[in-house]
């Protein structure tokens, strides 16, 4: 039972990064059977489940795959003997910092890690990426609505404060680092959370909701376009 599980694991893994040759690939059962341990959703549930196909799904885990290899030193897997299995954050972070090496993308790419994490097990299996990917790419403006406000609400109480806003605002400015905005002053991240929340905050509450939140987006056109400075930083 075991070996089969494994068998199983093995065919799956393949079947993604569409690479299985008959010819070729019996001779590597054994090393690469040694480092599958996460197996991933099928290809058919997978498809149905995003909004990816076959060959997008196949080039985005053969890039999920190598981030844990050990042919990139720098990248360290959450257990050395499953390199392609899942991505911690440690590993996020690395990531990150080098798309954005004019900046500290350290804290940005924590709070993405944790809007990713959906099981909330301190790691990102390629499910957690391609399904939080399909909604930020493929996805209804509600959707990516809906996983914007979920990365904005950082405690996961259903609302929104404005040191909530503040840290995510911060943290993209510090992302994007001083080469970007040579000019920013300190205060700016402030300004924009404090007009952000004088649109939303439609009761005067002190907190913005799931509801005020996508109905400020849809109604605000310079709302929604700073919103899609998630397309850039994602």
């Amino acid at each position: 039972m075991k070996a089969k599980n494994r068998d199983q694991s093995l065919s799956d893994s393949r079947e993604l990064d569409g690479s299985y040759d008959q010819l070729t690939d019996s001779v590597e059962d054994d090393f690469e059977l040694s480092i599958v341990c996460h197996r991933p959703e099928s290809m058919d549930k997978l498809q149905e489940q995003t909004k990816f196909t076959k060959k997008e799904l196949q080039v985005l885990y053969r890039g999920f795959k190598n981030v844990g290899t050990n042919e990139f030193s720098h990248f360290t897997c959450v257990s050395q003997e499953c390199p392609c299995g899942v991505v911690n954050e440690e590993n996020f972070k690395i990531i990150y910092s080098q798309f954005f090496p004019q900046g500290d993308s350290s804290m940005y790419a924590h709070f993405l890690f944790e809007a990713f994490d959906t099981n909330k097990n301190g790691s990102i299996s390629f499910e957690d990426f391609v399904f939080g990917l399909s909604i930020i790419l493929r996805g209804t403006i509600n959707d990516r609505l809906n996983w914007a406000f979920n990365l904005y609400d950082l405690n996961k109480d259903g609302c929104i404060t404005k040191e909530e806003m503040f840290d995510i605002m911060k943290s993209i400015y510090d992302m994007m680092g001083k080469y970007t905005y040579p000019t920013m002053q300190d205060d700016i991240p402030r300004e924009h959370v404090e007009s952000f929340f004088q649109k939303m905050d439609r009761n005067n509450d002190g907190v913005v909701t799931i509801e005020e939140f996508i109905e400020s987006c849809k109604k605000d056109e310079s709302i929604m376009q700073s919103m899609q400075l998630f397309d850039n930083v994602i």
